[in-house]
């Protein structure tokens, strides 16, 4: 079962983290998305941790209460410090000098693909959840139908001053919602709002936003054995970016369709992705 540990990589960088495996063991590391938590990953740490690895959840910058710089300075929010944070808490861990396993979901899925572009050699296998490779959803954003930047408006509205505010009124339930709507159980969006429910961790996460802004930098074609999980009723990112990713994978390649499943895929379908998961790091040892 996995257990809440905290893992320092500076001064005032402290992450509440679900570890669970033995001390040692191949490490999978695995990286959650907005509107969620550590807690995203339950399932998966479980049944990493009785397959004989060692996972790693980590509450990122922000979501973490001692690991919460200055919003108001957004780039201690930029994607780069997210990624600096993710190879440090790998080597806090134990695995400086060691290959590992990357997962990530949603922003943790954006992270995960700009750390494969740039530290292939680091990486064992690639495990991404919804989020398509960054070049195939710049190139469907920019399609005419406008599908996918309608799936995406939802990004300028995390931009404005109140957003946060927005969010958390009236106990979360523009939140609560949002995910009851995408399949996600009652009992995973308590654990969720227990880490985000609140003013300082909300404005933090929507700092990552706001940080990044429209820039989405492209990316090289990934070397890294790539597994890609999307839910067909995905609301939020659509067929042409999923399909799409295919183009900019130079490495072995795995699609993998979630029917009937939406955009929280490991909180919906906690058995399957586990499954696939499993699959994908037994295939690619570290």
């Amino acid at each position: 079962m996995a257990e809440l540990e905290k893992i320092t990589i500076a001064p005032g960088l402290s992450f509440d983290a679900l570890v669970a495996g033995e001390g040692g063991a191949p490490l999978v590391l695995l990286l959650h998305g907005f509107a969620e938590s550590m807690h995203t990953w339950r399932a998966q740490a479980a049944a990493l941790a009785a397959a004989g690895y060692r996972a790693v959840a980590p509450s990122q910058r922000g979501y973490s209460a001692g690991a919460r710089p200055d919003t108001v300075d957004t780039s201690n929010y930029h994607i780069e410090r997210l990624m600096d944070d993710a190879m440090a808490i790998s080597a806090a861990s134990g695995y400086g000098d060691r290959r590992f396993h990357l997962v990530g979901h949603d922003w943790g899925g954006s992270i995960a693909w700009a750390l494969a572009d740039r530290f292939a050699e680091r990486l064992a296998s690639l495990t991404v959840l919804s989020r398509p490779h960054p070049n195939a959803f710049n190139r469907a954003l920019e399609m005419p139908d406008g599908d996918q930047a309608h799936r995406s408006r939802h990004h300028k509205a995390f931009l404005e001053p109140g957003a946060a505010d927005l969010l958390l009124a009236d106990n979360a339930r523009q939140l609560r919602e949002r995910l009851t709507a995408a399949g996600v159980p009652a009992a995973a969006i308590a654990e969720h709002l227990s880490v985000l429910g609140n003013k300082a961790a909300m404005e933090a996460a929507l700092t990552w936003y706001r940080a990044r802004g429209a820039i989405r930098t492209p990316l090289g074609p990934i070397r890294v054995p790539t597994l890609y999980i999307w839910g067909d009723a995905d609301d939020t990112v659509g067929r042409m970016a999923a399909e799409g990713t295919t183009d900019f994978i130079a490495a072995p390649y795995r699609f993998e369709i979630l029917a009937g499943v939406g955009h929280f895929a490991a909180d919906q379908a906690p058995d399957r992705v586990s499954e696939l998961l499993l699959q994908q790091v037994a295939a690619y040892p570290a």
